[in-house]
């Protein structure tokens, strides 16, 4: 069985985007078409680390390494980057990042072995040299370069996460916890009321407020949200099963709380 390397990898790229002897499909992509793929094969990445399949997990970190080969291959084909760039620029940031890895800002330099670390000054400088990167790039203001394209719980938490870096949050879980309380109850007066609108941002409020919590919690909002979704799924199906065959939308609402807390009490 042969075994090919990150240039044998790199040279199939080439191979694919040849303009006369590649593939079709391969030829016509651009960034922005290849976006979404590169979304979807994060996703499948994740999904295969929270199944625990490691083999299939080893076969996405294909896929998703081949994203990073596509972006190298258009960069270099326009001139703009190519893989030897993107390879430079990961490995000087994370030198630059780890002073406490790397004391002299190289990669061969090496800390003392019994050298005895404070974490959260640690974290601090981490939080300083991003914000120093930030404004030597020009883009200054302390939330400027996250995402939109994020998913929102994820910006939020970065949001949240990026302000408590300079002391803008609260000190303790239970403040938030009120917070969460307080605009449930301000949701509460805008369902009463019937504003639609009113209700959006109420809603967003206490949402952003949630993941606020969790990030004070260390609960990965995402992650939370992600085995919520699962364990509802998997709880539906087995509803299904105890069901045996009945339609659903011919069921009383009593019928199916009482499948409901058939399968609760079977977990």
């Amino acid at each position: 069985m042969s075994s090919y390397s990150i240039d044998d990898l790199r040279y199939l790229m080439l191979r694919l985007r040849d303009p006369q002897t590649g593939c079709p499909w391969d030829i016509k992509q651009n960034y922005k078409t290849i976006a979404p793929h590169s979304v979807e094969e994060v996703y499948e990445v994740i999904d295969a680390i929270e199944c625990g399949n490691l083999e299939h997990l080893s076969e996405e970190l294909g896929d998703l390494l081949f994203q990073i080969i596509f972006y190298s291959q258009l960069g270099a084909e326009e001139g703009s980057f190519d893989w030897d760039s993107i390879v430079n620029g990961i490995t000087d940031k994370l030198i630059r990042r780890h002073p406490h890895v790397f004391p002299d800002g190289t990669l061969q330099s090496r800390r003392s072995a019994d050298a005895v670390f404070d974490t959260r000054a640690i974290n601090k400088k981490w939080d300083a040299l991003k914000q120093q990167e930030r404004q030597e790039k020009g883009e200054g203001g302390i939330l400027a370069d996250i995402p939109e394209a994020l998913p929102a719980l994820s910006r939020g938490y970065k949001l949240q996460k990026r302000a408590s870096s300079v002391g803008f949050d609260w000190t303790d879980p239970k403040d938030v916890l009120a917070k969460v309380k307080e605009e449930i109850a301000e949701l509460e007066v805008e369902i009463a009321r019937g504003d639609r609108a009113a209700m959006e941002d109420e809603m967003g409020d206490l949402l952003f407020s949630c993941v606020n919590l969790a990030r004070h919690l260390s609960v990965d909002p995402e992650t939370a949200m992600r085995l919520s979704s699962n364990k509802f799924k998997r709880r539906f199906e087995a509803m299904e099963s105890l069901a045996a065959g009945k339609n659903f939308d011919r069921m009383s609402s009593a019928e199916l709380e009482l499948l409901w807390a058939q399968v609760k009490a079977a977990e």
